[in-house]
C-alpha cells in the first residue's frame, strides 16, 4: 500500500513510540517522535539515525572514548553494530530510524 507520511506533524502518545513505516527483509524503517532522551544501549546491528526535525545532541563511545555531537535537521548518525549510544532531543524531535527489526 502507498502512503504518504507527513514527518513534520508526527506525534506519538509518548516519548519514542514509533510508525514503522515499511519492513523490508528484516531492516525495518520507522518514524519517532520524542521529547525525551534515550538511555544508552547497544544496537545489535547497524543503525541509520535521520533527524527529519528538531535538534538531538547523539552521544556515542568509540574506542572507549565518550563523544557528541548535535544533529539538526537533515544530519544522518551511522552507527556500526555495537556502537554505544545515546540520543538527547532539544524539545521535542521527530527521526527516522532505520535498524535490524527488534533492535532496540
Amino acid at each position: 500500500m502507498n502512503e504518504i507520511i507527513r514527518g513534520k506533524s508526527f506525534t506519538a502518545e509518548k516519548s519514542w513510540a514509533a510508525k514503522t513505516i515499511a519492513n523490508m527483509n528484516g531492516i525495518t524503517t520507522r518514524l519517532h517522535w520524542t521529547e525525551k532522551a534515550y538511555q544508552w544501549h547497544v544496537n545489535d546491528g547497524q543503525e541509520v539515525f535521520v533527524v527529519l526535525d528538531g535538534e538531538v545532541t547523539m552521544h556515542y563511545e568509540k574506542a572507549e572514548v565518550k563523544t557528541s555531537a548535535l544533529l539538526t535537521p537533515g544530519d544522518i548518525f551511522y552507527g556500526a553494530k555495537g556502537t554505544k549510544h545515546s540520543a538527547v532531543p532539544k524539545g521535542e524531535a521527530r527521526i527516522l530510524v532505520i535498524e535490524k527489526q527488534g533492535s532496540i
